[in-house]
């Protein structure tokens, strides 16, 4: 197996924070894993991006040119990473900010109001773990409680108080896409 996932962005909407948590879920449950994130002027509300890729075997290059997966958080994303989608692959768009839909017939699209989602939780912050919940609710590349175990592993010790929150987004993410809406 191996998944060669984009998740993107403006700057600030927690796409590098999405990626690391996969990475990290991946690299806890014995994959071998690459995370590429993308910095620059992106920090100041541009287009962010990182790249993530689980294997079980080796990886030959962190580089990808049609990902398996993408997640997308706004328009200039979802124009720019649509057409990289592999046939058969899968495109998580943020429908909130992304009014357009895929032309693409030979991908699963799968279309979250992310940020209504988040704020219902209380904290529009955490869309990103929506998106990232809607993505393994879709297509479980990684069991969800290796990805929970990894925010309570992971997260510093006085960052503890966003474990919770984001356990909470990740489930209402899942549950959005299996329609326990």
């Amino acid at each position: 197996m191996q998944q060669e996932i984009i998740i993107s962005g403006f700057g600030g909407q927690g796409t590098l924070f999405a990626g690391q948590l996969l990475a990290y879920a991946a690299m806890d449950s014995g994959h071998h894993v690459t995370w590429i994130p993308s910095y620059g002027p992106e920090m100041r509300g541009g287009t962010a991006h990182c790249i993530v890729i689980l294997s079980d075997d080796d990886i030959g290059s962190p580089i990808i040119r049609r990902p398996t997966i993408a997640v997308v958080m706004n328009p200039p994303s979802l124009e720019k990473y649509s057409p990289l989608v592999r046939p058969g692959g899968l495109l998580v768009v943020n429908s909130t900010l992304c009014r357009e839909r895929s032309p693409r017939e030979d991908i699963t699209a799968v279309y979250v109001p992310a940020n209504e989602l988040a704020a219902e939780l209380g904290n529009v912050k955490m869309a990103n773990v929506v998106l990232l919940g809607a993505m393994l609710g879709t297509r479980e590349v990684l069991p969800i409680a290796s990805v929970e175990r990894t925010l309570e592993t992971h997260i510093p010790e006085h960052r503890s108080h966003i474990i919770k929150p984001n356990k909470r987004a990740l489930a209402r993410g899942i549950r959005f896409v299996t329609n326990d809406q």
